[in-house]
């Protein structure tokens, strides 16, 4: 097809990744994309042969992006869309939750992310042409009780996806952090890291909540496959937007919350205006 593109997904064994190589070489793109393991590549290239295209990389192998990459554009190239999607969610209440704990969801969530970018900008910037999608969530705009670490490395995602997109803009490269609501993926499920709970102030308050995402694991509003063709039909734009939400549930809470944070700067802007200099500029 005229209009087909190559993509470079990361994390394709599972979720949106999966859902979205599946689709993209189903519209005759081609597709390149991250797997842990080489019975997962190979099973992804039986899928399409000539156009599916796996490559072992742990985004958190940081030492190897570049040179993965390199050997991509060089076999595979000239990659027309990064999708970073790899990641996953981490549950547990804050005072609970190792240092540790964090720094692992920052290096798949946020450090692997800016990696895999870095080491494809340069390869957009000198063609003039790209675009790179940032998977986060609706828990980079709203937060909710037990997923602090989660919440946090989205927040810090939707914070550089959009510095980056002006960046890059003079350079005709797109930059769209997509933010999903709850979908039927693994991320509630065997995808989540659970913290054990220690401190019993938190049983009534917290324990409900981490039982009902259990159970509502594989039931959530949202279509995989729905979403990967939303993806698709933001790469086919000409003019892509900085942010894109997924679904329904995303929208009225995302909404919700912009609403409240305009009442909130309305309601305590004398005091918010108080510290400006008296001698003006």
């Amino acid at each position: 097809m005229s209009n087909s593109k190559t993509l470079f997904i990361t994390g394709i064994s599972s979720g949106f990744g999966k859902a979205l190589a599946s689709e993209a070489l189903m519209a005759g793109h081609r597709v390149i994309g991250t797997v842990r393991h080489q019975d997962a590549l190979q099973a992804f290239e039986a899928l399409s042969p000539g156009r599916a295209h796996g490559v072992i990389l742990d985004v958190t192998d940081f030492a190897r992006i570049d040179s993965v990459v390199a050997e991509v554009e060089q076999r595979h190239g000239p990659v027309d869309v990064l999708v970073n999607n790899a990641g996953y969610g981490h549950e547990g209440v804050f005072e609970e939750s190792s240092l540790e704990e964090m720094r692992r969801q920052f290096d798949v969530n946020v450090f692997g992310a800016v990696a895999v970018t870095k080491a494809f900008v340069p390869y957009f910037r000198q063609r003039r042409r790209g675009h790179v999608i940032n998977i986060t969530s609706m828990g980079g705009t709203i937060t909710m009780p037990g997923i602090a670490y989660y919440c946090g490395s989205k927040f810090a995602l939707e914070g550089i996806s959009d510095t980056l997109s002006k960046e890059l803009g003079p350079f005709n490269i797109f930059v769209t952090a997509v933010a999903p609501g709850s979908f039927r993926t693994d991320w509630a499920g065997r995808s989540m890291q659970r913290t054990p709970r220690s401190i019993a102030d938190y049983d009534a308050s917290f324990d409900p909540i981490r039982k009902a995402r259990e159970a509502k694991s594989g039931k959530q509003l949202g279509d995989p496959r729905k979403a990967a063709q939303a993806l698709l039909a933001l790469i086919a734009s000409s003019h892509p937007p900085a942010h894109l939400l997924l679904g329904s549930d995303a929208l009225g809470l995302v909404r919700g919350k912009l609403e409240q944070s305009l009442k909130d700067i309305e309601q305590w802007e004398t005091l918010t205006r108080s510290t400006d200099s008296d001698r003006g500029l």
